[in-house]
């Protein structure tokens, strides 16, 4: 029995496999589908890999492999197409989407897809068609009307784009983008009764938002509907009566009536509010300055500005106002004062930082100071030449003159002569930071090219024949520019002072003495070096006695030279 047991086990396992292979054995046709779909597959899989990778030429070339082992797969030839678009290939991507769609009508990402290469071969209505179909399918689409109202208007099919609008409001509510955008084409329409009603709509639909109440009141404004403007501004005031934009447009707005003292009224509340945006305030102070100049502006102005430094303190576009304030009225420094603290909190003002840059400079210059505003040029707009030479110039009067060379030389690079006179002043400078590190050759080399652009800078003429005289060089040269500037400017210390030294190196002591007699005349508080030189003069002609008088007096200046002790002790001249 057991026997005959196993033996029935084994039949029933038999006959089960020979059932089981008689129904795997395919035909031949049926093999060669299984293995092209299973080939497609493993193609398609890997032109989705490069795909994702943003390998697009491998990507094609793997999906169109699919493609050849499965062409009537719609998502080959949809991938397809997505590659092509992505090249910016739509004309060649188009048979491949048409192809996906056809077959397999009800997915609505070929479709879309379709839509999107007709939009980009500038075939919008085509694009449209297929919007509409798809919108046309109950709730399931009708997000897509945004994009068909957008094609709409692109075309300039406006009242199509408005029929849209009105389904996409239907299906999404009241919305600020629908709404603004059928205004839109309302005022493009000369229909101003529709576009109101548009903008009541939003302002009903969305209670307490005063930017929608402002857009409305903008309409109407532009449309000379003044008091229909106050009448909502009034209403909106009553209601929520906290909302200084609001009080804002009942001040504009009545000012443009001519009521004076109700407008003033009306932009006091606004100002006493922190809720408004400072921004906001300090237009409308800027606003008041352009105004005829009387008491009545002054003592407005003055309660604008307690309440703005009150109620937004620490604010850079509020310090940025009360600057412009104090420049209007010649108070150089204080406005310079309140545009440093605004670029200090926002220094994306390029023209201010000009103004606090240039309007520091002068005889009592700040210059650590003034370097704080140069970095913040150079660090905010790395590709403004001038800020670098600004940089270049503070660094060169610190004698931070290898810092100097690297901004005025950055300053010339980006300037690419775009601006000779920049390249001029930049040249200049640079001459004198080069010569003070050592470089002399250099040096004279750049003041050259400085006097090339313009041969008449009296800074560059002067500088230039001082650093020549030093080095006993080039004297014709050195005398000949000297000349040129004292002739120019004869009342001038430094100049003077200048020209004296180059006298005094061609040994012309006499004419060195009476160009330094006009110099001391002409300063007020002469420098040591001027008060050195006229003592190194008169002891060439002699007069020992009195050159070492002027020697003392020049004792203890950090501009003497280094061989002013030696002189004094010995009472003699020493270079």
């Amino acid at each position: 029995m057991k026997f005959k047991r196993i033996l029935l086990i084994f039949l029933v396992a038999a006959l089960g496999s020979a059932a089981s292979f008689a129904q795997g054995k395919l035909s031949k046709k049926e093999r060669t589908a299984q293995s092209n779909k299973s080939q497609g597959s493993r193609y398609f899989i890997e032109g989705e890999k490069n795909l994702v990778l943003d390998d697009l030429e491998k990507a094609f070339f793997y999906f169109q492999k699919a493609r050849d082992f499965s062409p009537e797969e719609p998502a080959i030839h949809y991938k397809i197409a997505e590659v092509l678009v992505k090249a910016n290939q739509p004309e060649k991507a188009m048979p491949f989407a048409t192809k996906a769609a056809e077959l397999d009508a009800d997915n609505k990402y070929y479709s879309l897809m379709l839509a999107e290469i007709y939009t980009n071969l500038k075939q919008p209505l085509k694009a449209a068609d297929i919007l509409e179909k798809l919108t046309a399918d109950g709730e399931n689409n009708q997000q897509y009307n945004l994009d068909l109202a957008s094609i709409y208007l692109n075309a300039g099919e406006m009242d199509k784009a408005l029929i849209v609008l009105d389904r996409a409001e239907d299906y999404y509510g009241v919305m600020e983008p629908i709404t603004l955008q059928k205004q839109r084409i309302y005022l493009n329409k000369n229909n101003l009764s529709q576009a109101i009603a548009e903008g009541k709509k939003l302002v009903e639909a969305r209670p307490g938002t005063p930017a929608y109440v402002m857009n409305l009141v903008e309409i109407l404004y532009n449309n000379n509907r003044i008091d229909q403007a106050l009448e909502l501004v009034f209403g909106e005031i009553k209601k929520y009566p906290n909302q200084p934009e609001l009080q804002m447009a009942a001040h504009t707005l009545l000012k443009d009536k001519g009521n004076i003292d109700e407008s003033n009224h009306h932009l006091y509340a606004a100002f006493a509010s922190a809720d408004l945006d400072p921004e906001v305030k300090s237009k409308a102070f800027i606003s008041q300055l352009t105004e005829i100049k009387t008491r009545e502006r002054e003592t407005l102005l003055d309660s604008l500005e307690t309440l703005m430094t009150t109620t937004s303190p620490e604010n850079a576009t509020i310090y940025a106002a009360l600057g412009e304030r104090k420049m209007q009225e010649q108070n150089l420094s204080e406005g310079i004062e309140y545009f440093k603290k605004s670029l200090l909190l926002d220094p994306k003002n390029p023209k201010m930082l000009e103004q606090v840059i240039l309007g520091s400079f002068g005889e009592d210059a700040d210059f650590r100071e003034l370097e704080k505003f140069t970095i913040l040029g150079v660090d905010e707009f790395p590709q403004n030449p001038e800020f670098w030479f600004y940089d270049g110039v503070v660094k060169s009067a610190q004698k931070k003159d290898e810092e100097a060379v690297i901004s005025l030389k950055k300053a010339i690079e980006l300037n690419s002569n775009k601006n000779p006179q920049l390249n001029q002043v930049a040249f200049g400078a640079l001459g004198n930071s080069l010569y003070n590190l050592g470089d002399k050759e250099e040096a004279f080399l750049n003041f050259d090219k400085a006097l090339e652009l313009n041969p008449n800078d009296e800074q560059v003429l002067n500088n230039y024949s001082y650093f020549l005289s030093l080095e006993k060089k080039n004297l014709d040269k050195a005398k000949t520019m000297s000349d040129k500037v004292v002739k120019r400017f004869p009342e001038n210390g430094t100049f003077l002072d200048t020209h004296a030294w180059v006298l005094f190196q061609m040994e012309d002591y006499e004419g060195a003495k009476k160009f330094m007699d006009l110099a001391l005349k002409h300063e007020t508080k002469p420098s040591g070096v001027m008060l050195e030189h006229y003592g190194d003069i008169l002891f060439h002609l002699g007069k020992k006695n009195e050159a070492l008088s002027y020697w003392k007096k020049a004792e203890g200046s950090p501009e003497a030279s280094d061989k002013l002790s030696q002189k004094i002790k010995e009472g003699k001249y020493h270079e």
